[in-house]
């Protein structure tokens, strides 16, 4: 018997449901396999690499990859160009909402990063001033730059 809250939607059973939860969850460990590759196959920089998972966790692998939305890369809308880039629709199926939400949700995204020297990093937090020259670089206006980078604003 379905309750009130599922009235109007067609039951699916929960296979949908678990195929979605397992996908978010494998996520994190998609990028890493993908990252791995991309290092010891595609780019071959670390084709030697031998690392355990201890070792992936400390990131002692050589390269990053910040993705747009973590603390290296707040700005969520750098999804776009990169996305146009890699024309990800029809390459991968992969889509943005109009707030820059991959679908589907199980989608990542980022930039890759090989130099030996490379090493992770948070933008901080940023005042008027450099969001001012943010808006101004990147075409937009203030107001637009405040929304994108609400979690990192000083002010």
């Amino acid at each position: 018997m379905r309750g009130k809250w599922a009235a109007g939607i067609e039951p699916r059973g929960f296979t949908w449901v678990y195929r979605d939860i397992l996908a978010v969850s494998e996520r994190p460990g998609g990028s890493t396999t993908v990252h791995r590759r991309v290092r010891r196959e595609f780019w071959g920089y670390a084709a030697d690499e031998g690392l355990d998972n201890e070792e992936l966790i400390a990131e002692k692998y050589q390269g990053i990859r910040p993705a747009p939305g973590y603390p290296a890369c707040p700005d969520h809308t750098e999804k776009g160009p990169l996305f146009e880039l890699l024309l990800a629709p029809a390459n991968a199926g992969i889509t943005l909402t109009e707030s820059y939400a991959m679908l589907p949700t199980a989608a990542v995204s980022g930039f890759y990063f090989s130099h030996p020297e490379a090493k992770y990093f948070a933008t901080g937090k940023v005042d008027r001033d450099q969001v001012e020259d943010y808006a101004k670089r990147k075409g937009i206006s203030v107001e637009e730059a405040e929304r994108w980078l609400a979690p990192v604003l000083n002010y």
